[in-house]
């Protein structure tokens, strides 16, 4: 299955909401995880927003990210989770811009062709698995970028599923914990070995139940 006919947009302030919501109950979220994650800030939060109304506008314009002359859109995603929309606080960021941009183009296991080739050797799988599928392979060692992977990865999943007419996945109070220790897993994982091959054939399964099970059309407007 393609991009549908007519496009979803995503519903930005009720994202927005939502996020606000993990930070109000992040010390409640921390409590049930194995591990501390440190809290959500307000930049945090004001990038994700506008990496989200990033990938509203690449859904609405039907850029394809994985086709071969669109690849830097990833980039630019990545850029705006940790750099926010504003192009003068991206200068400020030069050196890692481009240290992430040699990473994500040339090293081989590393880059974005394990994620291209992972992408297009799965596209008759529904949109749920092939959306989990790519955040597992951005995620898992090594990673595609060098800073930022799990907001980013998010945001490629939500653009996967946004493109065929379903929502965004967004982190919530409700899904936070299911969400953050499965991302804990994967990035501790590698992305080759016959081990790892099952491993990640599992940790997918799970991520795919948690996008159908927390998909939530709030997030897209009506």
């Amino acid at each position: 299955m393609g991009p549908i006919a007519a496009p979803p947009r995503l519903n930005l302030p009720v994202i927005a909401a939502t996020l606000q919501s993990v930070q109000r109950e992040f010390d409640a979220i921390n409590r049930r995880l194995a591990a501390w994650r440190d809290p959500m800030s307000d930049d945090v939060i004001a990038n994700m927003v506008a990496g989200y109304a990033l990938v509203d506008a690449l859904v609405a314009d039907r850029v394809d990210l994985f086709a071969m002359g669109n690849l830097n859109r990833l980039l630019e995603l990545n850029k705006v989770v940790l750099c926010g929309a504003n192009p003068d606080r991206h200068a400020l960021y030069t050196a890692h811009v481009e240290a992430t941009a040699r990473r994500f183009y040339d090293e081989r296991h590393a880059g974005i062709e394990d994620v291209v080739e992972w992408y297009a050797g799965h596209a008759v799988e529904p949109v749920w698995t092939r959306a989990a599928g790519v955040y597992v392979r951005i995620l898992s060692k090594p990673q595609l970028f060098i800073e930022g992977n799990h907001r980013t990865g998010a945001l490629v999943m939500s653009y996967v599923l946004v493109r065929e007419g379903q929502p965004p996945f967004v982190l919530s109070a409700d899904n936070a914990a299911a969400y953050f220790e499965p991302s804990a897993t994967i990035r501790d994982s590698t992305k080759t070995g016959v081990a790892t091959f099952f491993r990640q054939v599992m940790i997918r399964r799970r991520l795919t139940a948690l996008l159908l099970r927390h998909c939530d059309r709030r997030h897209l407007t009506a």
